[in-house]
């Protein structure tokens, strides 16, 4: 439980550069509290029972013990929010989804020269008051979700899904849920577009990490692409995504811009795009994350004709953007993640 005088911090990094500024720039949030740094696991596992953080902030590739031990061993014993800190390189990227499936919950860059330390400082915050909201018995059981059958949904998607798109939001515990919803997908079914809040890297590692486990074709999109059935394209991180229509057919255009709710790429943006080309071709999911991403343009979505779809409270690890979806009247059926790619085809 948070104490009255703020969320208190524990930041876990070899560098002590990193700890200075982590420190240094989390301290300038009025209802954050660094409360300690270690430079290994070993120490932070003293720390953590002496001065009882709310939320970690753990590096990966540390000395003595890798940041993947001490999160699996840290889940194991003593669960808690944890907030991977990761480099922007491929082998970076795929041990921040590995700790993610692991029980982290939200993942985010170091500072380098594209990507400031006062939007790190930003983002850091947002995300530490985030999963200060986390369900950790959801964490726990998220990766034992079964999956639906599809026997009959897949005669559903052939006669349906020419034509339709599925459109999927996601932030905080998004990797996991976006697993749940694309792993039960049929070969046949519609085109899916993938909003997920990640760094740059990441979206690449994660599109090949589905793709493995997916009937579907999963990847990381490119601009130009063009949409077909059988095939989900992810949003590429620090870019945007948007829904185009050429002649007959949609197709894909990836783009930079500023940030929309503090995001790139941002549900809403897709969204948006989704209900001016697609409408009632369409079908909104919005799955957990904190924030309100996603809401206006679910509401726009369903305004235009679309169907509309948010993850509830239950299932959820953060339940802030479906929860401003509803709040928002955007959102027509609510319900439990492993119901969600169910009920989209059904839509379709």
């Amino acid at each position: 439980m948070v104490s009255s005088k703020g969320i208190k911090v524990l930041i876990v990094d070899d560098s002590a550069i990193v700890r200075k500024i982590f420190t240094e720039e989390l301290s300038k949030e009025p209802d954050i509290e660094v409360i300690g740094t270690a430079s290994d696991p070993f120490i932070a596992r003293d720390k953590i029972v002496k001065l009882k953080p709310d939320v970690i902030t753990l590096d990966i590739e540390m000395p003595r013990m890798d940041g993947l031990t001490f999160l699996r061993k840290l889940m194991q014993h003593h669960p808690m929010p944890v907030i991977i800190v990761s480099s922007l390189t491929q082998k970076g990227s795929k041990l921040g989804l590995d700790a993610l499936s692991l029980g982290a919950l939200d993942v985010i860059s170091k500072p380098d020269g594209s990507y400031s330390v006062g939007e790190m400082r930003k983002q850091l915050a947002e995300k530490i008051r985030g999963v200060t909201q986390i369900n950790l018995d959801t964490v726990a059981c998220r990766s034992r979700l079964p999956t639906i059958p599809t026997t009959q949904l897949l005669s559903a998607a052939k006669d349906r899904g020419n034509g339709k798109i599925i459109a999927i939001g996601a932030s905080t515990g998004g990797t996991e849920a976006i697993k749940t919803v694309l792993v039960s997908m049929p070969t046949e079914a519609p085109a899916i577009l993938v909003v997920q809040h990640m760094p740059a890297y990441f979206t690449a590692s994660f599109a090949e990490r589905l793709n493995r486990l997916c009937r579907i074709d999963v990847r990381e999109a490119k601009d130009g692409d063009v949409l077909r059935r059988g095939i989900a394209l992810v949003a590429p991180g620090n870019f945007h995504m948007l829904l185009k229509k050429s002649a007959h057919r949609y197709c894909i255009r990836i783009k930079s811009g500023p940030m929309v709710n503090h995001q790139r790429p941002s549900v809403d943006v897709l969204f948006k795009s989704v209900a001016d080309h697609a409408a009632e071709n369409a079908v909104g999911i919005l799955l957990t994350g904190m924030g309100t991403d996603g809401a206006d343009g679910l509401l726009q979505m369903k305004r235009s004709g679309a169907r509309t779809i948010a993850q509830d409270e239950k299932s959820c690890v953060v339940f802030g953007m479906p929860k401003e979806a509803i709040k928002a009247g955007a959102v027509e059926t609510v319900a439990s993640l492993e119901q969600i790619a169910g009920c989209a085809l059904k839509m379709i």
